[in-house]
């Protein structure tokens, strides 16, 4: 039986996507106990405090500057019926098919540019400064990145015609997945090698956070590996003990207190991520093919 198009103006039940969110921190929390991926190298009790206070920013950026415009802007794009989306009546599975996949490609894009634009780096390296990677660095970002990202987010949702409905469950798609693949569990690989043809798994966001840039520039999707695929910037072959985490010019942990992170984007030193010496870490080439996951 056919949706009725009605249900496009309203967002997630609040109930359901708590459900979903806390539900997959449960889970990921649980596996990171049970299968960690990496050895950590930081006292994780210290680390998950700064990072749930740096969240809570974060959260509070998103509540004060992006909601207030993103909610009626996508609710007058439903009514309006302006953007891509709406220039053909599709159905309602449809379009929030086609909604996911358009926000996730288009966050593909600003990750991209978060990495590239020098001033987007500045508050994007708090979140990749981090020595250690699971499910808190999900929500480890400074709060100028979320304010700076504010009208990337409202062009999506205005251009590519995004509904209410739509937008919600895109957001919480993207934090459960966030949640997924920044995580320390261990999947078996060969359940692994062959997800993340499809969505973007722990190994191959470890290697997106490494030291060295050549790797760093690479698997920037967030939700389908797609992106990645189509843009060539896919890398699998990096074995997951090799890996160092975080960004080669910061890595005393006595520099990454709450304070000092917040202040990253307003130094100017180390934002060529080298050390002082200007050592620039590399890694050897290596047999596997760049599309080929290794443990």
């Amino acid at each position: 039986m056919a949706q009725p198009r009605s249900m496009m103006s309203r967002e997630l039940p609040s109930w359901l996507s708590a459900l979903l969110i806390f539900g997959t921190v449960a889970t990921v929390v649980y596996l990171e106990i049970k299968r960690p991926l990496r050895r950590m190298r930081q006292d994780k009790a210290t680390r998950d405090i700064r990072n749930v206070f740096m969240s809570l920013t974060t959260a509070a950026t998103i509540s004060l500057t992006e909601k207030p415009i993103t909610a009626p802007l996508s609710r007058a794009v439903e009514h309006h019926g302006f953007g891509l989306l709406k220039l053909r009546r599709l159905p309602v599975w449809a379009e929030l098919v086609l909604s996911v996949v358009l926000l996730d490609y288009t966050l593909y894009i600003w990750h991209y540019l978060t990495h590239k634009v020098p001033l987007l780096w500045r508050f994007h390296l708090a979140h990749h400064v981090d020595l250690d990677l699971d499910a808190s660095t999900a929500l480890r970002f400074h709060a100028g990145e979320m304010l700076l990202s504010v009208p990337w987010r409202a062009a999506q949702v205005a251009v590519l015609g995004i509904s209410p409905l739509g937008l919600a469950l895109w957001q919480t798609l993207t934090l459960m997945e966030i949640l997924f693949h920044h995580s320390n569990m261990r999947l078996p690989y060969e359940v692994e090698r062959r997800l993340c043809r499809l969505i973007v798994t722990p190994r191959v966001h470890g290697i997106h956070h490494s030291v060295v840039r050549e790797e760093t520039d690479s698997n920037w999707a967030t939700i389908f590996s797609w992106p990645d695929y189509l843009h060539g910037t896919s890398r699998l072959n990096v074995p997951q003990d090799s890996i160092t985490i975080g960004v080669e010019a910061y890595q005393n942990p006595e520099e990454l207190t709450v304070g000092k992170i917040l202040q990253l984007p307003f130094a100017v030193d180390r934002l060529n991520r080298e050390t002082p010496d200007k050592h620039k870490p590399h890694r050897a080439e290596i047999a596997a093919s760049l599309t080929s996951l290794v443990p």
